[in-house]
């Protein structure tokens, strides 16, 4: 079974590489080494994949432009802007930021991409390989509406549609482990919950005291 991710990223000095450090053997079996005809999996977005993109809230996106030279740019919004649309397609609003406009400039050139989303509370990766095309938001509003955030005010310059070439699952390993604001908040709110709850009692114990110290004078 023909592994897609592995396929389109296993050059001849990928190959090479691997031969040179032992690893060769280990991903013939996936690559489409050893069969080019076999079944292909890793290249439409299944129930795992889509529940991952939904619960992000940014992504890495790299792209390579006319003179060779690779550019890695961070896209955040609110979580779940970066939208499954379909199982080989991704969409997302491409708010304003610095109007440096490199990202849109290489995929006018070449439109290969490749994503890192990243999950670091778990220590979860996903990365995909695709083809980003932008569009005007006066091109197609009804896009626009359908991508848009409510709530969130940011102007949509452009829409982003990445049609998704292969995706792959990244190891744990040397993931460093760190927390958004809301995932901490999730995670003590237990905590602060208990201590609500344990000064209420202490105040209810108080209050019976106090009323006992009355009714004895």
């Amino acid at each position: 079974m023909l592994h897609k991710w592995l396929q389109l990223a296993s050059t001849p000095s990928v190959k090479a590489a691997r031969e040179r450090y032992g690893s060769a053997a280990q991903y013939a079996r996936l690559d489409g080494t050893l069969d080019r005809d076999g079944p292909v999996r890793n290249d439409r977005l299944g129930p795992a994949e889509r529940a991952f993109i939904a619960e992000r809230d940014g992504f890495y996106l790299a792209s390579v432009s006319e003179t060779g030279w690779p550019y890695v740019q961070y896209r955040g919004g609110p979580v779940g802007f970066l939208r499954v649309l379909d199982e080989r397609t991704l969409g997302f609003a491409d708010f304003r930021g610095n109007r440096q406009y490199v990202t849109t400039g290489n995929v006018a050139a070449d439109d290969r991409v490749s994503l890192f989303l990243m999950d670091y509370a778990h220590q979860r990766r996903l990365k995909m390989f695709g083809h980003l095309q932008m569009i005007e938001a006066g091109a197609k509003p009804e896009l626009v509406a359908s991508l848009g955030v409510p709530g969130y005010e940011a102007a949509i310059e452009r829409v982003a549609l990445i049609r998704v070439e292969a995706f792959d699952w990244n190891c744990p390993q040397h993931i460093t482990p760190r927390f958004t604001e809301e995932e901490v908040k999730r995670a003590i709110r237990p905590m602060h919950d208990e201590i609500a709850r344990l000064r209420a009692e202490n105040q209810r114990l108080a209050g019976l005291l106090g009323d006992g110290v009355g009714g004895a004078g």
